[in-house]
């Protein structure tokens, strides 16, 4: 290194001001701040060099935590030393310097003593780390490592033991740190990688919730977007076969059984909910109820009361639950009498303009489609779409007319609303005397009541009649003969007035529209008297003074 420095000194500079001895100032500032952060580093490394050579340089670990400590004050430093008391402590667990032994002498006794409260004074500091954007990552690959080496020799035993304490304190770090990166990165390289990790991370988090009076709404929301990040579920025991730590030898252990990490999931987001969730929180879990919490609860009975009150509730809320209510009836047999009831609720003006438009109507269509069910209630859901139609925006109504074509084939009692022609003398005679009069009852919460099967869709014949040409042609299947077996409704539940109007842009035009040849100056005005311009139609139709 001095070499190196009088060579550098030897080569010409740009002119700046001087010092007395003829340095530029700057370049001498620099050198010397260059040269402290130097001496550090081969400080430390000399520090680790000792320990590792005898015992009687322990106390050079004390010194290495404090400069590990200093997280704020100088990083790099930190990081260094950090990295150091890694590979120290890693090397005197696998020699079994700390491990308590029966046989011990009181001095080694002592010594090991020493050891493991410094080893926790290291945990502090790692731990410390995850505060900061700069060494979170570093420091977490740390502590993982250190994990590891605790697992196989801090007890001294043949079988590996999980060291608890490292690994609260890292998953306290973890949802407590405003560094999100790092809890990405958690999940990316070890929760998706490890089946033990995960089983720890599940029970890791059910101890930190409930160690706690109160989880403040920030807190609570970090919690919640880390558990959602764990939804790659395992099928059988079988796949239980990637472990961090040593792989356990007993056959019956937790680790080996997947029932136990469902458990252990299912205490974790029930610790959670045990908090109360806001609506937007809500919102998320019921969005991924069925796919990603409900499979990983070994009683999905426990989350009935949970959907049932969002069902309830009404609304979006209501939509979101619909799914985790056909998990809990499809697969434990939830007894809901009232169920078609209450999805007959949810047909509302607002159903047809909601953003889980495409995911209602998937279920609907899965809930409709036995062909068990009674002529008299699929008749109630076809008559209440068919008049929420008439407001529907056109992209709802591509969807709403080919579901109609698909029940009318799974329920052919339903087909006579489709062309109902009075049968009977009275009937005529009162068709004659007051008009058609639709028996359908709008406001009829029960749809076995609501007298649609008598009713006719009249609503479809007005949409063969709409502004938009996508949405009248297709109005028209419905008097059309029934020579289709089915629609996928894949193919329409996508749509929206964006991919309509893509759809008429990208057509060909075959034959130019006819347009007005010469551009009227007026069109709500009288023409300019003197000129050969005429008056528009709206004009002499419609007046327009100010009268």
């Amino acid at each position: 290194m001095p070499s190196k420095v009088k060579d550098q000194a030897a080569k010409p500079v740009v002119k700046r001001k001087r010092s007395e001895n003829g340095e530029p100032i700057k370049k001498r500032r620099k050198s010397e701040a260059g040269e402290e952060k130097e001496d550090l580093a081969s400080q430390i490394q000399n520090l680790e060099s000792q320990v590792n050579e005898s015992r009687k340089h322990y106390n050079n670990i004390a010194t290495l935590i404090e400069y590990a400590e200093k997280q704020n004050e100088d990083p790099k430093t930190a990081i260094a030393a950090a990295e150091a008391l890694c590979r120290v402590f890693v090397r005197l667990l696998a020699s079994g310097s700390l491990v308590k032994k029966k046989d011990a002498s009181e001095k080694d006794a002592t010594v090991a003593k020493w050891l493991r409260d410094r080893l926790t004074d290291y945990h502090k500091a790692l731990v410390a780390m995850f505060k900061s954007t700069k060494l979170a990552t570093q420091a977490l690959v740390l502590a993982m490592a250190l994990l590891k080496a605790e697992a196989q020799y801090l007890e001294g035993k043949d079988e590996a033991v999980f060291p608890w304490p490292l690994f609260n304190a890292i998953i306290s770090a973890l949802l407590t740190s405003p560094v999100e990166e790092v809890r990405v990165e958690f999940c990316d390289k070890f929760i998706d990688e490890y089946d033990d990790i995960r089983f720890y991370t599940f029970e890791g988090i059910k101890d930190f919730l409930t160690e706690r009076e109160s989880v403040d709404e920030e807190l609570q929301s970090t919690v919640f977007n880390f558990l959602l990040k764990m939804e790659d579920i395992p099928e059988s025991s079988e796949d239980l076969e990637d472990f961090y730590i040593e792989q356990p030898v007993k056959k019956k252990h937790p680790l080996r059984s997947l029932s136990q990490h469902k458990k252990r999931a299912q205490e974790a987001w029930l610790a959670l909910m045990h908090l109360g969730l806001s609506k937007e929180q809500r919102k998320k879990v019921l969005d991924v109820m069925a796919s990603s919490i409900a499979p990983w609860f070994i009683k999905p009975e426990l989350l009935m009361d949970f959907l049932t009150d969002c069902y309830n509730t009404g609304g979006s809320i209501s939509l979101l639950a619909l799914s985790g209510v056909f998990y809990l009836i499809q697969e434990r047999n939830l007894d809901y009498p009232s169920f078609y009831q209450k999805l007959y609720s949810l047909l509302d003006t607002d159903i047809l303009h909601s953003k889980y438009r495409s995911r209602f109507f998937r279920l609907l269509d899965t809930f409709l489609g036995s062909s068990h069910l009674p002529a008299v209630l699929v008749a109630s859901f076809i008559k209440r779409l068919a008049r929420l139609a008439l407001n529907a925006p056109p992209s709802a109504i591509v969807v709403i007319v080919p579901w109609f074509y698909n029940l009318f084939k799974k329920h052919p009692l339903t087909t006579f609303m489709m062309h109902r022609v009075p049968r009977t003398k009275e009937e005529k005679e009162l068709i004659e005397k007051e008009g058609v009069i639709d028996p359908f009852l709008p406001d009829e919460e029960d749809p076995m009541e609501t007298h649609a099967i008598d009713s006719s869709l009249w609503e479809i014949v007005q949409l063969q009649s709409h502004y938009h040409p996508n949405v009248a042609t297709i109005a028209k299947i419905i008097s059309e003969q029934f020579t289709k077996q089915s629609y996928n409704l894949e193919d329409f539940l996508d749509h929206s007035y964006g991919s309509l109007i893509d759809a008429e842009m990208s057509k060909e035009v075959k034959k130019a529209p006819v347009i007005e040849f010469m551009i009227p100056k007026h069109i709500f005005t009288k023409a300019d008297p003197g000129t050969e311009q005429t008056d528009s139609p709206l004009v002499s139709l419609w007046d327009f003074g100010s009268s």
